[in-house]
């Protein structure tokens, strides 16, 4: 199997399946002498773990993540970063009936025709569960950030329809407020009208889809390489390659497609000696490069696949039609869960594309 690794300077390949003994990363190009520890790992991990709340799996993993090597007396080595995290609670019996029956809406027929066979526990690769290393990576890329004055905050902007209200645009306030509720929604009101919602889906065994947000301050201008490794495509390959991401949009998306040219165009002023702009509908972002402005972007995020009602699907080996009712331990929706992962590989990339802008000019 290919397509593991991202990046160019800052290079990420995850590894490990589902109900495998484990999963991890290994992060390459990390610059030496980044101030680095487990624990800020660890934090990150923690907000992606599973058997929170009832917006979540009730699969109990600890995470603790083991880092095994680059890091020295709390640096960055600048040698490859390599870091481990053990499955503890994988229950592999609630797929045993489903081997020869593709789910429908996972990746199971697709992984099938394409190598002959597949780890029907879990979904494997294809699992969220791989995302643990992606996480992990994005820690790391998020210190490196940081240290430039880059903050990236992610949050639920709608979940089964129901849409928040965003005012603020203090991404410290949307941060604190988002975190403070199970479905990480910055409008407190939406967020128990959220919850009602999945748990009235929850016992339709039924899942919700949703859309997340993500905004990424302080990032300089500059960073992007123009034609085919533009800022924003490389974004938008890496938060569709996210597993149930079915969108992207960056700054005003689809939305732009009905404006006039006039009304789309962010204007230019000065304030204070200083150039900015008096919108963001580009999202911070143009001709592949980014201008200094906030970076906005969302993704759509499809319901959750496996649900408890009774599906239609094929049974492989002997070529009939099937019917399957999916049970185990599952996300009664993502987008919740998936904020902090959409959060490491927006990380991911502007740590990716701040190293390379400093090859990029004298």
């Amino acid at each position: 199997m290919s397509g593991n690794t991202f990046g160019t300077l800052f290079r990420i390949t995850t590894w490990g399946e589902s109900h495998g003994s484990a999963v991890g990363v290994v992060v390459d190009g990390c610059p030496a002498g980044l101030q680095l520890c487990g624990e800020d790992v660890q934090k990150e991990l923690d907000r992606r773990r599973p058997g929170q709340s009832r917006a979540s799996s009730s699969r109990q993993e600890a995470d603790r993540v083991e880092m095994l090597s680059g890091i020295f007396e709390g640096r960055t080595t600048g040698t490859p970063i390599s870091m481990l995290v053990w499955n503890k609670d994988a229950d592999s019996s609630a797929y045993d009936a489903l081997k020869d029956k593709p789910r429908p809406g996972h990746a199971d027929f697709a992984y099938q025709m394409k190598y002959g066979l597949r780890d029907h526990r879990g979904g494997g690769r294809a699992s969220a569960r791989e995302t643990v290393g992606r996480v992990a990576a994005g820690a790391i890329a998020k210190r490196l950030l940081i240290s430039e004055g880059i903050h990236i905050i992610g949050y639920v902007i709608e979940l089964g329809g129901i849409k928040a209200d965003i005012e603020s645009s203090d991404i410290s306030e949307l941060s604190v407020k988002a975190e403070s509720n199970p479905v990480r929604c910055p409008d407190l009101d939406a967020a128990k009208n959220m919850l009602q919602r999945l748990d009235e889906v929850r016992q339709e065994k039924d899942s919700l889809g949703g859309i997340v947000a993500v905004i990424a301050e302080g990032v300089p201008p500059g960073l992007g390489e123009p034609v085919f490794d533009k800022l924003d495509a490389d974004l938008a390959k890496a938060l569709m390659s996210i597993g149930a991401v079915k969108a992207v949009e960056i700054g005003i998306g689809l939305h732009s497609a009905k404006m006039l040219g006039s009304e789309m165009n962010d204007s230019l002023k000065i304030r204070e000696g200083e150039i900015e702009f008096e919108s963001n509908n580009a999202g911070g972002i143009l001709g592949g490069i980014s201008t200094g402005a906030p970076i906005v972007c969302k993704i759509a995020v499809k319901p959750t696949p496996s649900i408890a009602k009774r599906q239609r699907t094929v049974d492989i080996a002997s070529m009939k039609s099937a019917e399957i009712e999916i049970v185990g331990r599952h996300d009664p929706a993502i987008p919740p869960r998936i904020v902090p992962v959409a959060e490491a590989m927006v990380a991911v990339v502007l740590a990716d594309h701040l190293l390379r802008q400093r090859a990029a000019r004298l």
